[in-house]
């Protein structure tokens, strides 16, 4: 009788806390009737609170039309057989023949819509050329315009959406290779990691401080935060991850790892290292386990460097069954990976419950990009591991990837979740909020635990308390946090 009379009493306390919490049934009811059409699904989930992009190249998160404005103004010409932006290298700055000067991209649409198909997937059909082929070319095609001009864009677009938090993969080390290139690499790491410091590593290291310089100054200005800093894009707090290109020969891949790793740990703006290019590329799969090596090396040097990494970003028929059966678990287990970028082909791995049960108690984030895993891989619905993760407790959050290439937004992730998976309000602020706790955003979280029922301690007695203002002056992660709080209880509103 006791137990039962605990049980009832529990269960009319659950319902007196349901019953007083109306706004939560209102924002339900709300979310019920958006779900039911796609477009007033949009417009709900393009205001609601989104956290952060934790999964985000900066070059491929800048529309082709910003690329084509940035061309004009840059004086760049177009090569109108490759359809690429290229430098003028004419007599007197002229554009060579078989090109012409980017302004003809304002008066010929049928250039322009050939550029902005040929820098993205607008359009594509697969035929002689893949998908996947389709959206790893166009990074050439635009790379003559330099990325980090473009910042403020990529921000604004953030803050448009009610997202608070970018980590931008912004950096990569072409002149780090090349001075790989001139040292070489032997078996000995300790003695190869001498050579570089000794032919000017660090010099180079400075350099890529100068360019988060110049980046930083570029949002700033752009956006206009000197005059409104309050705006809602200026409050976006950006941070950068070095980007290791992991389809470079392995002496520069190595002196690559280095730098990123010794950059992290000098500027705090610099939060992680990551490896990019495609997964499936002759030296990315040849070199993979000498890679994670090289990342397991260079962690036990600097130890407190967070590291998140691409893996698993592969499918059946891509490469042979042998090539989907280790990354994940390599990248965890060697590599050292705090979050998963991608992770798609975890069910192919060689034990696959065991991994999911090992990420599960390490949390370990996977960085979800539906869109991306569709045109590339051509992966989606069913035959994508989302829900499999979410059965298995793995935490994840909903990234962009390339939301320029993909012509995608942080929205339409979720509305694709949404539709596809048929995920609950709930289920989408769970996502969000781990969006925040499994940043690399300094500093301890606002949350008790990662089941986002109860606060830290400081907090416990009110966000007002001297005690808890006091925290999260002092922790950038736990003020981001409180701050989506706020922000959903002002759109739940």
């Amino acid at each position: 009788m006791l137990r039962r009379a605990c049980i009832l009493s529990f269960l009319g306390a659950l319902a007196i806390a349901q019953a007083a919490s109306p706004a939560a049934s209102r924002i339900d009811r709300r979310f019920a009737e958006a779900r039911k059409n796609p477009l007033e699904l949009y417009a709900f989930l393009y205001r609601m609170p989104k956290g952060a992009d934790l999964h985000n190249h900066l070059s491929g998160a800048i529309y082709a039309e910003d690329y084509l404005a940035a061309a004009v103004q840059t004086h760049l010409c177009v090569d109108t057989a490759a359809l690429a932006l290229v430098e003028a290298t004419a007599p007197g700055g002229a554009c060579a023949p078989g090109q012409v000067d980017a302004a003809a991209t304002q008066t010929d649409n049928t250039l322009r819509n050939g550029l902005i198909d040929s820098f993205s997937m607008r359009n594509f059909v697969p035929g002689k050329q893949s998908g996947h082929d389709h959206f790893f070319d166009t990074f050439d095609k635009f790379g003559a315009v330099s990325s980090g001009d473009l910042i403020a864009g990529v921000v604004q677009r953030a803050a448009d959406q009610n997202e608070s938090y970018l980590e931008l993969m912004a950096l990569s080390g072409g002149s780090i290779a090349g001075l790989g290139k001139t040292v070489g690499l032997t078996d000995d790491f300790d003695a190869t990691r001498r050579k570089l410091e000794a032919a000017g590593l660090d010099r180079l290291v400075a350099q890529m401080k100068t360019r988060v310089d110049r980046m930083e100054q570029k949002r700033l200005s752009g956006l206009g935060c000197a005059r409104t800093p309050d705006s809602a894009a200026c409050r976006v707090q950006v941070r950068y991850v070095y980007q290791v290109l992991r389809e470079f020969p392995k002496e520069q891949v190595f002196a690559q790892v280095m730098a990123g790793f010794e950059l992290a740990a000098a500027d705090p703006r610099v939060v992680a290292v990551n490896f990019v290019q495609a997964e499936d590329g002759y030296i990315s799969m040849h070199d993979y386990h000498l890679q994670m090596t090289m990342v397991d090396y260079a962690h036990k040097i600097w130890p407190n460097v967070h590291i998140t990494l691409h893996a698993g970003e592969l499918a059946p028929g891509l490469v042979p069954p042998d090539g989907l059966r280790f990354h994940i678990g390599e990248a965890i287990d060697l590599g050292h990976a705090e979050r998963i970028g991608h992770g798609v082909d975890v069910m192919y791995e060689k034990d696959p419950a065991t991994l999911l049960a090992e990420m599960r108690e390490r949390h370990i984030l996977v960085e979800i990009n539906l869109t991306s895993n569709d045109v590339i891989l051509g992966v989606k619905g069913d035959q994508h591991p989302f829900p499999i993760y979410r059965r298995n407790g793995v935490p994840l959050a909903l990234s962009t990837d390339d939301e320029g290439v993909s012509r995608s937004q942080l929205t339409e992730e979720f509305e694709r979740a949404v539709l596809t998976y048929n995920l609950s309000y709930s289920d989408l602020k769970e996502l969000v909020r781990n969006s925040l706790e499994y940043s690399f955003a300094p500093g301890a979280s606002y949350w008790k635990d990662r089941k986002y029922f109860s606060v830290a301690a400081p907090c416990a007695a009110g966000a007002k308390t001297s005690a808890c203002r006091e925290y999260l002056d002092n922790n950038d992660k736990a003020r981001l946090e409180a701050d989506l709080e706020d922000r959903f209880a002002q759109f739940e509103k």
